[in-house]
């Protein structure tokens, strides 16, 4: 089954990772078996990444940190939405992330 991010949507880090800056990246640890794939238990994000897993405070959607991210940088939105959708789903797959 394959998993899309929702615009609509709020997202938050669930309560099974913790994450942890760790030279210069954001390390997400899962704290529960089941989370993220036994070869790779560790997941690590670049600045990008960290910007993004930083807006999820459970309040805005999806779409609102999209529009953020626009006003941001001068990257095309489309592009923006790409990246923010791609890693959204690849977190949700992992079960790092949760609908609120």
């Amino acid at each position: 089954m394959e998993i899309k991010a929702d615009l609509s949507k709020v997202y938050i880090p669930t309560e099974d990772v913790v994450a942890r800056e760790i030279e210069g990246e954001l390390i997400i640890v899962p704290i529960v078996a089941g989370i993220g794939n036994i070869e790779d238990e560790l997941y690590a994000l670049n600045d990008s990444g960290k910007a993004i897993w930083k807006k999820f405070d459970g309040k805005k959607t999806l779409k609102n940190i999209i529009e953020e991210f626009s006003q941001e940088f001068e990257s095309p939105k489309s592009q923006i939405e790409e990246d923010v959708t791609g890693l959204v789903e690849e977190l949700l797959k992992r079960k790092m992330l949760v609908e609120v």
